[in-house]
């Protein structure tokens, strides 16, 4: 009986010591069918010529007024970023200045054509072989 008691009472006494968890409750607009994606886009050698970046620089301002605003004209950010990466056909490492664009957007057939043709865009401007990107389902709330 005794063994009873002393069970009830730590188990009243532990309920009591406990906190209580409290989850926020999500937010109204909070959803799970928001992409991001960040592209990267070589400029230029990072060795080149000031000159070579400026121009390269121009041209990426005029590329990104044509083909990534209009597409994407509820925002995203720009990044000035120093990459470096390695053709499949060639044994030495390539440093770069580059862009990197953050587009957070509502998941839809369209939006990723939108982003397939902004790559396209550029390597058919520039030549380059690639663009990268990295894409994620995110959990977005205003």
């Amino acid at each position: 009986m005794r063994i009873r008691i002393c069970v009830i009472a730590l188990s009243i006494l532990m309920g009591a010591c406990a906190q209580p968890v409290v989850h926020e409750p999500p937010h109204a607009t909070a959803s799970l069918e928001w992409i991001r994606t960040e592209l990267f886009f070589g400029i230029s050698a990072a060795t080149a010529e000031p000159a070579v970046v400026a121009e390269r620089d121009g041209r990426w301002r005029a590329f990104l007024d044509r083909e990534v605003t209009p597409r994407f004209p509820d925002g995203l950010s720009v990044y000035d970023v120093s990459g470096q990466w390695r053709s499949p056909a060639k044994s030495i490492i390539s440093h770069e200045h580059s862009k990197s664009v953050l587009i957070i957007y509502r998941d839809s057939p369209q939006h990723r054509a939108d982003i397939e043709a902004i790559r396209d865009a550029w390597k058919k401007l520039t030549g380059d072989e690639s663009v990268l990107r990295v894409t994620q389902a995110v959990d977005v709330s205003f």
